[in-house]
């Protein structure tokens, strides 16, 4: 089989020709022209926070000394040589952790409920216009505002304890997954949704029927990514007097005991470790797959 190549006269391929290259340098001058507006944003950037190269070069070593001695024990001997010393209070910052890993646990559920309540107001092709944009503006507003500060709030307002951190976490957690909840929703299939509507449905069963059972997966994979991520934050919220193993490690850190600084950084990247593969496990199990 023979193929045959039609040739343009000159008269013709020329303009289209021209016309090729001006767009090609067209093309090449915006991209030009982006690149160099970025590198300048970053200079201008770099320049407004006042970014010094030359003081971080020299200052690096300072910060490879921290780390250096987070690593030595009291008597000036590794950590490694004496993990009973380097580990003396694993009792009591067990039980922190496990507060901490119930502030994360409480906090995510309260906030997956009320997400979960929210995203289907919020999501543009389940709601009118008014109902949706207040929906995001609530959600805008809880999920903008730092865990820390709504912690600093509840714990001036309820006192100390984990309280504080759980209803910290908990709006906080409700403005992200409600957005993360949204978009999945507003990228379902709408044809059952548009049938049970022709039917006579309510929304309650609409939802029921035509979105849950093409949304649930979308929800458990960013509700299990969310505990895990509320389990650091959680980590920091004895900062301020809510509860978890922060207080404690921000006493290590206040009093200069490096050795407990390092314990109890091991114990929360651990447990990190442990949550990341158990919530792994538990979305195969969801989603139906074999382990590996």
């Amino acid at each position: 089989m023979s193929v045959s190549i039609q040739h343009l006269p000159d008269r013709q391929l020329q303009p289209l020709l021209q016309a090729y290259r001006a767009s090609v340098s067209r093309r090449r001058l915006r991209t030009g022209a982006t690149t160099a507006a970025f590198i300048f944003c970053i200079f201008v950037a770099a320049w407004w926070v006042r970014f010094d190269p030359v003081m971080l070069f020299d200052k690096i070593g300072a910060f490879g000394s921290f780390f250096s001695r987070l690593l030595l024990l009291d008597d000036g001997a590794y950590v490694f040589t004496d993990v009973k010393e380097w580990f003396w209070g694993w009792k009591d910052w067990l039980k922190l952790i496990g507060e901490t890993l119930l502030i994360a646990y409480t906090g995510t559920v309260l906030g997956a409920l009320f997400g979960f309540v929210a995203c289907f107001s919020a999501a543009s092709n389940l709601s009118g216009f008014r109902t949706r944009w207040l929906a995001r503006r609530v959600l805008e507003f809880c999920r903008t505002v730092p865990e820390i500060v709504f912690a600093l709030i509840f714990v001036l307002a309820f006192g100390l304890g984990p309280m504080a951190g759980v209803l910290a976490l908990a709006i906080h957690t409700l403005g992200a997954l409600g957005k993360l909840f949204t978009e999945v929703v507003e990228n379902i299939d709408m044809k059952p949704v548009d049938g049970l509507t022709s039917t006579g449905a309510s929304r309650t069963a609409t939802i029921a029927y035509g979105v849950m059972p093409q949304v649930w997966p979308g929800f458990a994979s960013n509700t299990l990514l969310r505990f895990e991520h509320n389990f650091r934050g959680a980590s920091i919220m004895g900062f301020v007097g809510a509860g978890g193993i922060g207080q404690e490690l921000l006493t290590a850190v206040r009093k200069f005991y490096y050795a407990d600084v390092s314990a109890l950084l091991v114990m929360i990247i651990a447990t990190v470790f442990v949550l990341d593969i158990l919530t792994g496990q538990v979305l195969r199990r969801l989603n139906g797959q074999e382990r590996p």
